[in-house]
């Protein structure tokens, strides 16, 4: 199965259009949360999405509520917050928001490292996670050198051992990649990636 994958859009038409080009040949379209800027314009964000040829598959970042993903999202998107789902063969499970709380305040949709790991915890098998924040230690440094990933997240892929594990959410750390045990964990941001994994 073709699977493409990214993060972190914050409605830039620009990219959406890169995007939506890219997914003509994607069998899968997986989607990491930060779809709009601090709650607005998420309508207008998910619609420069809604020409993606396959299925999307999208977590709420910290900048959407699940709920206002959901009512957002192109037809026949699913979105995954705390919940599974199943693809031709292949069990996901997406948890958005920031992990753990973030500093930017009230209009930012955050969960404590204890939310988080209640939530994980309905997981009890994935072939691909998606969470919006990055496991700590991977995928999660700040310019400034802080690592302020998540250790809910990392804990639940070391239990888990998903085969891949795709996160955003810091944007100094897009495109960062490494291993958790057997698990290949990508931080995406908004440009195209691929991946190829049996069903």
């Amino acid at each position: 199965m073709k699977i493409l994958g990214f993060s972190d859009l914050h409605h830039s038409a620009q990219k959406a259009k890169i995007l939506v080009r890219a997914s003509r040949t994607a069998d899968l379209v997986i989607a990491a949360g930060d779809f709009c800027n601090t709650r607005g314009g998420l309508d207008a964000a998910m619609q420069l999405l809604s020409e993606i040829a396959a299925p999307l598959v999208a977590v709420p970042g910290n900048h959407e509520s699940a709920s206002e993903l959901a009512a957002a999202a192109p037809a026949g998107t699913t979105v995954l917050h705390g919940e599974g789902a199943s693809f031709d063969g292949l069990e996901l499970f997406g948890l958005g928001y920031g992990v753990p709380v973030t500093p930017f305040g009230d209009w930012s949709c955050d969960l404590t490292e204890e939310e988080a790991e209640a939530l994980l915890s309905r997981c009890e098998s994935a072939d691909i996670l998606i969470t919006h924040s990055p496991p700590k230690g991977l995928g999660d440094m700040t310019s400034q050198g802080a690592s302020v990933g998540s250790d809910a997240i990392c804990a639940a892929i070391g239990r888990l051992e998903p085969r891949l594990a795709l996160c955003g959410h810091i944007h100094d750390s897009w495109g960062a990649t490494g291993r958790i045990g057997q698990t290949q964990v990508h931080n995406l941001g908004p440009e195209p990636n691929w991946f190829e994994i049996p069903a």
